[in-house]
């Protein structure tokens, strides 16, 4: 359950997704969006996950402000699946 007030409403726009294979039985996905959010012109990032029912994801993205400034962010954690379309994010 979520927490807290929403600050922003994401729009996204392009999205495009490669698989590949990883280590062992894992799987590589990346995704690359593109999008608008309120306040911002134009949100930018990647978004990786590898493994399977657990694993890793990563996060690398940029938001270009009305006034011209940009905000950069990265990040990571571990997923799992703790239910049918439920992950536990950490």
């Amino acid at each position: 359950m979520a927490s807290g007030k929403q600050k922003r409403e994401f729009s996204p726009g392009t999205m495009s997704l490669m698989l590949t294979p990883g280590l062992g039985d894992s799987i590589l996905i990346e995704g690359n969006f593109e999008g608008f959010a309120s306040g911002l012109r134009l949100v930018l990032g990647t978004k990786a996950f590898v493994g399977g029912k657990q694993g890793t994801f990563s996060l690398c993205g940029a938001a270009y402000l009305d006034g011209g400034d940009t905000n950069n962010a990265t990040g990571t954690c571990t997923y799992e699946n703790v239910g049918k379309h439920r992950q536990r994010i950490r």
